[in-house]
């Protein structure tokens, strides 16, 4: 038998809408005649570099594309379509998860998947209910469940997508502190009916390793979270004001990273941030090259770096 690697990986795709107004979503600006001139010339742009980099995610360590992706703002069904059709991608063999959340601005996660490693046995989105003032309900994304077989080991992921910090990180703190109860919440239902569960939670958290509500709310010591080392002053997953932060994770349930009698054990983390996906110069160069600045269309991938995490299993001769 021989080692073999994988990768799974998360990307916020930073509003990957089509170009067709959905009057139940806010998306006007995503259309040819709104704000942004969103059309399908830049679609169609967006879909090729963004197919190009998941293609990449982790392929150095392991020689292939990665065996999950997480995503983060998409529209809707129908550019995940497009996405895995993709030249980069459509010879790879993948399908994805997904479902429409209250998110007022429709954007959803979802969870793509390489079915040659991957087999899905049941899925659900998951909704948690946050204010922003008493009584008025805030229509945040819904936490995406699926569980499903990788390379046969019995998994458990969890993708989310957790309220922004908008109206400040301190003001909005109590949002993300109870997203992480809520996931806490899936775990413990997961873990009474399979105590010996494999479990991914991976996401754009809208807060760092060490914020509040990863550390102390949702990191408990069933859980590691291998991200924490990867923050520093020069590296991160995005840049806001000139200061890094790593909202996007990969937090594992312990039994990854046991060093014997395991199948499926962990190797490494990693943000990718190759040159390609950089502002190439001026007083942004290093930070992600994304698609638009404000209203000004910039013509890049995303405002967010992805993700990686290496897991390593003896590959059985068939």
């Amino acid at each position: 038998m021989s080692i073999s690697k994988l990768a799974v990986a998360f990307y916020n795709l930073e509003n990957l809408f089509d170009t067709i107004n959905d009057p139940h979503k806010l998306d006007d600006d995503f259309t040819a005649k709104g704000d942004l001139h969103w059309d399908e010339n830049r679609y169609a742009k967006k879909l090729k570099k963004l197919a190009k980099v998941i293609s990449k995610l982790g392929k150095v360590e392991t020689g292939q594309s990665p065996s999950l992706v997480g995503v983060a703002e998409v529209e809707n069904k129908k550019v995940l379509q497009d996405l895995v059709a993709q030249k980069s991608l459509r010879n790879l063999d993948y399908d994805f998860v997904h479902f429409n959340s209250p998110d007022e601005r429709g954007i959803d996660t979802a969870l793509l998947y390489r079915k040659s490693d991957f087999e899905v046995i049941n899925s659900k989105a998951i909704t948690f209910y946050v204010e922003n003032d008493p009584g008025v309900r805030d229509f945040t994304r819904d936490i995406l469940h699926v569980n499903g077989k990788l390379q046969g080991m019995p998994v458990h992921i969890l993708v989310n997508h957790w309220p922004s910090r908008r109206n400040g990180a301190e003001t909005t703190e109590y949002k993300r502190i109870a997203a992480a109860v809520k996931n806490r919440e899936i775990i413990a239902e997961i873990l009474l009916k399979e105590p010996e569960a494999r479990v991914i939670v991976m996401g754009d958290f809208n807060d760092n390793p060490h914020s509040e509500a990863i550390k102390n709310h949702l990191v408990k010591t069933d859980l590691y979270n291998p991200m924490i080392f990867l923050l520093t002053r020069y590296e991160g997953s995005l840049n806001h004001r000139f200061n890094w932060h790593l909202f996007d994770q990969i937090i594992l349930s312990n039994n990854w990273m046991k060093a014997y009698d395991n199948p499926l054990e962990y190797v490494k983390s990693d943000i990718y941030a190759e040159h390609y996906l950089t502002e190439y110069e001026g007083k942004y160069k290093g930070n992600p090259f994304r698609t638009y600045a404000g209203p000004n269309y910039l013509g890049g991938y995303s405002d967010h770096f992805p993700v990686y995490t290496v897991f390593k299993y003896e590959e059985v001769p068939s």
